[in-house]
């Protein structure tokens, strides 16, 4: 399955789909953390608060604040159950109604998100190296659409943001898995603009960036941008801003790169990861990093 982004029709918009407000645990207003992710640049914003009691269970209403250059994504975290280390269960779920459903009574992480994937929501099973997330654990939510892969605020106050361990064990069982990068802000300071996507659609409209997302026609990034990738028989070339690193991984330990200094075209072989999936990595020289959902079946 190529779900490569670069030739479909559309333009690229910038996003963060993990952030928080003072609708839950956040230290700024929607409308305050709406216009510093506008001043960066920013296309769009999902504003996922926690949805739970200790709240009263928060859908926060952006509506209003979308305009023709910037709009939202209506968006919680899900929390119901344990994981198999004892902690609260964390799932992000993008484009729910307003008026999403609370929590049935002793009702379990799967039922929960299952109802939110059935009614069209993005499900992203967020920060698993935060928490200690297990693939035993992942493993009970098979509808989830990716896995949060770079979590900005993770990274930096605990040195836990990268969730690419777990999204490779997974694709290594053969989980068709989207991967997407985060700021998952609270403070709107350290934690705030290091990890977002870039989502290709026809026009800047949340069911549009929606779509995009759950058919993985997007990529992340802490900074580089992938300008395309191209399949060619044996081959994929990749174009990027200036890199020190073009790296494509696979199956197991499968992997090959080019490495040197502004690398902007990279060609790389594709006979170790046929008949399976690659996922190419661009690596700048400040070490951030770009990375390309995982493509299947070439």
């Amino acid at each position: 399955m190529n779900n490569l982004p670069f030739d479909r029709p559309g333009q690229f918009f910038k996003g963060n789909l993990h952030t928080h407000c003072t609708s839950s645990d956040g230290d700024f207003t929607a409308e305050e953390v709406i216009s510093r992710y506008r001043q960066q640049g920013y296309h769009f914003l999902a504003m996922s608060d926690h949805f739970l009691e200790r709240y009263d269970y928060p859908v926060t209403n952006t509506h209003s604040y979308r305009t023709e250059d910037f709009t939202t994504l209506t968006a919680v975290e899900l929390h119901a159950g344990k994981t198999l280390n004892d902690e609260l269960w964390h799932v992000l779920a993008v484009g729910i109604p307003l008026d999403f459903r609370r929590p049935r009574e002793n009702e379990d992480i799967i039922s929960l998100s299952q109802h939110a994937a059935e009614i069209g929501a993005f499900i992203g099973i967020v920060h698993p190296a935060w928490y200690g997330l297990q693939p035993e654990d992942a493993r009970i939510l098979p509808f989830a659409h990716a896995i949060e892969v770079y979590n900005h605020s993770s990274e930096v106050e605990n040195d836990r943001g990268d969730g690419w361990g777990l999204c490779d064990v997974l694709l290594n069982e053969s989980r068709r898995l989207f991967a997407f990068a985060t700021d998952d802000a609270h403070h709107m300071t350290h934690d705030a603009f290091g990890g977002w996507v870039h989502v290709k659609a026809d026009a800047l409209d949340p069911d549009a960036i929606l779509n995009s997302l759950k058919s993985g026609c997007f990529y992340s990034s802490q900074g580089p941008h992938i300008h395309d990738i191209q399949i060619d028989h044996d081959k994929v070339i990749v174009e990027c801003s200036p890199a020190n690193a073009v790296i494509i991984s696979g199956r197991g330990s499968r992997a090959t790169k080019t490495l040197g200094s502004g690398l902007t075209q990279v060609c790389l072989p594709l006979e170790r990861f046929r008949n399976t999936y690659f996922r190419i990595t661009v690596v700048d020289d400040r070490n951030r990093k770009a990375w390309s959902n995982p493509v299947w079946g070439v």
